[in-house]
């Protein structure tokens, strides 16, 4: 391990990204994640990368798929009003089976809202923000160093998938301090390429054994179309319904059949009768409510979720088989929330504890909500 280092939520982003082999990242200045556009403007020079600040957000998630698709590993970063501007390529991205990570560091909303305020409220928008049917993988990072180990990790996805991965931070954890020690060395997924050249027949969107297709970076020799119409394996618009089913279908499942991207974390599960839900910068303060419960002889427990998107169903429906209730933990009007209620199926009682009032949780309000929501009240 190298030395421990004093680092913020946003450094580590960009230190992750660069470990994991990012080499060009365009965006566009934001609060509260533009410590990450400053700390890969110093440092991607230094490793051979480019830095490239945009005149706005569109054009920013522009580059760096244009970068993508001509070899380079991409990352770009805003916050809210950015990621709305963003989400019409975010769906280019996810049909043409482009690779890129967008981080986004979550502020309260909507419009213009509160810039420096901590939010989780654009969690629906990080799935359902571009129109039509297709698949995201969101993750979620509550301390400075799973900033870093998560960014590697959507890194490594959107490698892995061919497809736009979201880091969703917060400002809570992107401008969260920490003593960190970062490793020397990280596993880096490289990018796909080509199994069998152009006189083999080679078609550029003709999936692998995992559904995901090993599209030839522009300028090595293969012939590649690229577009965001439905298109068949030769990477050309088609107008065949039975073309666009399946290609629909694959893009969904090429993630869906994937287990090991569901990521999480328990804590005092192992005999609790009641659970929090939470994630992201939330999830600190409830670890320390159910702490708490734990050290006054209450049977409470914390199911923490490390991806969002896909949504962890048999985690959530595998906890609601276990406890009387479950009470989620986030910064919003409620958005996680009706996914857990949707995954416990009715198991067990689902109530939200919701805050967005420019202000983070403080341990006595989660403390006091679970023992309201325990004593069968309301909260």
């Amino acid at each position: 391990m190298s030395k421990a280092r004093l680092m913020q939520g946003n450094e580590a982003c960009a230190e992750g990204a660069i470990a994991a082999g990012v080499n060009f990242f365009a965006g566009y200045p934001i609060t509260p994640s533009t410590e990450i556009a400053e700390t890969m403007a110093r440092l991607l020079p230094k490793t051979g990368g480019k830095f490239v600040q945009m005149e706005d957000e569109i054009a920013s998630m522009g580059a760096i798929l244009g970068a993508s698709l001509a070899g380079a590993k991409v990352m770009d970063a805003t916050s809210g009003p950015g990621f709305s501007l963003k989400q019409e390529l975010i769906g280019y991205a996810a049909c043409a089976e482009i690779p890129c990570v967008l981080v986004d560091v979550q502020r309260v909303g909507p419009s213009t809202g509160q810039p420096t305020s901590p939010s989780q409220a654009d969690v629906m928008q990080a799935r359902w923000g571009t129109h039509g049917d297709h698949p995201i993988i969101a993750l979620s990072p509550w301390s400075v160093r799973e900033t870093y180990d998560l960014t590697v990790q959507a890194v490594n996805y959107a490698e892995r998938f061919r497809t736009p991965v979201i880091l969703l931070m917060d400002e809570v954890v992107g401008h969260l301090r920490e003593k960190v020690e970062l490793p020397d060395k990280v596993e880096v997924y490289p990018r796909r390429q080509p199994k069998c050249t152009r006189a083999e027949g080679y078609e550029p969107f003709t999936p692998d054994e995992d559904l995901v297709p090993d599209v030839a970076d522009f300028g090595t020799g293969y012939h590649i179309h690229v577009t965001g119409l439905i298109h068949d394996d030769t990477g050309f618009p088609s107008g065949s319904p039975a073309v666009t089913e399946q290609s629909i279908r694959r893009l969904h499942e090429k993630i869906a059949r994937a287990k090991d991207i569901l990521l999480t974390e328990e804590y005092f599960l192992d005999d609790a009768e009641y659970a929090v839900v939470s994630y992201g910068g939330a999830a600190r303060t409830a670890y320390e409510a159910v702490a708490e419960a734990r050290r006054k002889g209450q049977k409470v427990g914390m199911l923490r979720l490390k991806t969002i998107w896909p949504f962890p169903d048999e985690a959530v429906a595998a906890l609601a088989s276990k406890v009387k209730g479950i009470l989620v933990c986030e910064l919003n009007y409620g958005q996680v929330v009706g996914e857990v209620r949707r995954a416990a199926e009715g198991r067990c009682r689902v109530e939200l504890r919701g805050k967005y009032n420019m202000q983070t949780f403080e341990p006595q309000e989660i403390t006091e909500a679970l023992e309201a929501f325990m004593a069968g009240g309301e909260h």
